[in-house]
């Protein structure tokens, strides 16, 4: 007879520790799983993760001034900016050998653009100073208060100080009070003056009509999205070709094609007159206003609410709303109580797509919008590639991200996320 039992561990085909040998075949298969979607992370982190962060870092970095003028900081924090004169002459000394260092790194120019988003004139005073600045000599040229304002008038102004003391700091909040109508003082946030307030509105109106262009996409893809799912498979996507067709044109195009047709002189306004429903001299004004970027966005944004609701519609089985029919119950009860609320989840998934991707687009609303019908998205543009205001732009970015962040919140609380479905 031989001992059934085994002492000691037990051994794997290799002789190695069972309880070992299943843990290195666990770490293998994670290696192998996380090898698997390491390019997929890595093009996260690269192209959503650092871009993000880096915005972060912009709204409240704002290390220009100390860095291009140390000495010249250090001066004012002992410089009462309340007491409506000028700086001394130890300032002023500080602010020439500054300055000088700043002409030959060509920082100068940085430094008075940045000011110049506070205070305008800053950006051509510096360029100014730094043409004639080098002319002086640090150690021999003293004292230079005179001099300086005989340069520019600006630096015998209290307020040319006031504003580089006050946007000194390394970390500011003074991009997020600009992004809401406000700018940093050294007596504290102010409101700008009322001919600068336009961000609030405009993100108001952003918001207003982000909402709307949903609604009017859950009006016009629920009854195209049902006919997809429950005609015959051949019909269903013969019409799911002219539903995908818009994506095989350029945005541009499509937004130029609706330019032409909306304006006074185009096909809507000239088909309208022709039928005899508008009067030649009364034609409707239906672009570069908000009607006319929602008119455009909806039809450009249409197809992204139809495909998650199809998807979801599809899954629905007919029998419920036969069964519902054969109980006695009519085909608005059926729709209302057996198959709305499963289609609920489309719904659901498409109105927070065409949401967010509403809330952030920029092309169609500077192109069709005007003056009226242009988005947050589009001052943030502006700002990036014309005013090279990044720090106001990330900012304002900073501020859209916070707002989806919150509607979403308040979705998945009132609806759930859990509901929302791609089929």
């Amino acid at each position: 007879m031989t001992d059934a039992t085994q002492s000691g561990p037990m051994l794997a085909a290799d002789g190695t520790p069972l309880k070992k040998s299943l843990a290195r075949s666990l770490r293998r298969r994670k290696v192998r799983a996380l090898a698997l979607i390491a390019p997929l992370l890595l093009f996260v982190l690269l192209s959503f993760v650092i871009p993000i962060v880096s915005m972060l870092f912009r709204s409240v970095e704002n290390g220009i001034v100390s860095e291009t003028l140390p000495l010249t900081v250090v001066e004012l924090r002992n410089w009462d900016a309340d007491s409506g004169e000028l700086p001394d002459e130890a300032l002023y000394a500080a602010f020439v050998k500054d300055m000088i260092a700043a002409v030959e790194a060509k920082e100068h120019t940085r430094l008075g653009t940045r000011l110049n988003y506070e205070e305008t004139g800053m950006s051509s005073m510096f360029r100014k100073s730094g043409r004639n600045i080098r002319r002086l000599d640090p150690e021999a040229d003293a004292p230079f208060k005179e001099k300086l304002i005989d340069i520019h008038e600006g630096w015998g102004e209290v307020e040319t100080w006031r504003t580089i003391k006050t946007h000194a700091v390394p970390i500011t909040n003074g991009y997020f009070l600009n992004a809401i109508d406000m700018r940093r003082t050294p007596e504290g946030p102010r409101a700008q003056p009322e001919d600068k307030q336009i961000l609030v509105k405009l993100f108001g109106r952003t918001l207003f009509m982000s909402l709307v262009i949903t609604g009017a996409c859950i009006l016009l893809a629920y009854p195209v999205s049902y006919l997809l799912a429950t005609l015959p498979m051949r019909v269903s996507n013969l019409l799911m070709i002219l539903v995908l067709l818009p994506f095989w044109t350029s945005l541009l195009v499509r937004t130029s094609a609706w330019k032409v047709m909306l304006q006074q002189q185009g096909v809507i306004n000239e088909t309208l007159v022709w039928l005899g429903f508008v009067a030649d001299d009364a034609r409707l004004v239906i672009i570069n206003n908000q009607f006319g970027t929602i008119i455009a966005m909806t039809h450009i944004l249409l197809p992204f609410m139809i495909l998650p609701m199809y998807s979801v519609m599809q899954t629905i089985p007919p029998s419920y709303t036969r069964a519902a029919k054969s109980m006695g119950a009519t085909n608005w009860t059926t729709f209302w109580r057996i198959y709305f609320p499963q289609s609920i989840p489309g719904i659901g998934a498409g109105s927070i797509l065409v949401f967010i991707l509403a809330i952030g687009y920029y092309i169609t609303p500077e192109i069709v919008g005007g003056t009226k019908g242009v988005f947050i998205s589009n001052r943030i543009a502006y700002h990036i590639s014309s005013s090279l205001n990044w720090g106001l732009a990330a900012a304002l970015g900073t501020i859209l991200l916070a707002v989806v962040l919150l509607l979403y919140w308040c979705y998945d609380k009132i609806v759930g996320i859990d509901n929302v479905k791609l089929g």
